[in-house]
């Protein structure tokens, strides 16, 4: 039963890219983005102040680019450049759903988003904007998920939920294996020593456990979900202190 306050006030949610393509292989899915929107919207309108951070996979990853003759610096950040158009995809469906919200970037593109400021970011959101975090770290080397805890402890966020394509995180790949066993919760002890888990990229996860900060992993793709994560209902695996 949903409770009639959600548990969380301010959440940070880390979209991949992959999670904006639908059933392709790459790119950007119109119909993924109105879906998102939509179930943003519906946490907004419980007074959830929202920050999102927006990976670039489904474009380029600048450390596998970089295994086919590109300098790993330039590749990286070519992956930056990715995040700032799949953000620019999200800004234009959350405000055709009516949704206030403002795109920054760590990386200097002013004809289309806001620089990165602290202070400015949480402005918009005390003034209920959404606010849409792209251009990585702005430093090569750093993964989107250590860019997503970074924005997360900016802003003061409770959680950061990590929206993917399954349900959770397995010890197993589920993908692969069938008997794949979902876990409901880890410490932050278990998701970081045990190598066949994986939750974020160590630094980003060290992050987490030295902030006690928790994450909710989570299938984005089931409708409802993200609402559930808000109120703190049983789905994905949550990983928090013991």
């Amino acid at each position: 039963m949903i409770m009639a306050e959600p548990h969380y006030k301010r959440i940070l949610l880390k979209l991949s890219g992959e999670a904006l393509t639908g059933t392709s292989k790459n790119g950007i899915s119109p119909e993924v983005v109105h879906y998102i929107a939509k179930e943003v919207k519906e946490i907004y309108n419980f007074n959830v102040d929202i920050a999102i951070v927006v990976g670039g996979g489904n474009f380029i990853r600048g450390e596998m680019i970089s295994h086919n003759g590109i300098d790993r610096v330039t590749g990286d950040y070519m992956g930056m450049m990715a995040t700032i158009i799949n953000a620019m995809a999200l800004v234009d469906g959350f405000e055709k759903e009516g949704l206030p919200c403002r795109l920054q970037s760590a990386i200097t593109v002013q004809t289309v988003a806001e620089p990165l400021i602290r202070r400015k970011a949480l402005n918009h959101i005390e003034k209920r904007r959404i606010v849409i975090f792209a251009g990585g770290t702005g430093n090569p080397y750093f993964t989107t998920d250590t860019s997503g805890v970074l924005r997360a402890m900016e802003i003061g966020a409770e959680v950061i939920f990590k929206a993917t394509k399954v349900d959770g995180i397995y010890n197993k790949d589920p993908m692969k294996d069938p008997n794949a066993t979902l876990y409901e919760r880890l410490s932050f002890s278990e998701a970081f020593e045990n190598k066949d888990i994986r939750v974020m990229d160590k630094t980003a996860l060290s992050l987490c456990m030295e902030n006690k900060l928790p994450i909710r992993v989570f299938n984005l793709m089931q409708k409802g979900n993200l609402k559930k994560a808000v109120f703190n209902e049983a789905v994905g695996t949550i990983v928090k202190e013991n």
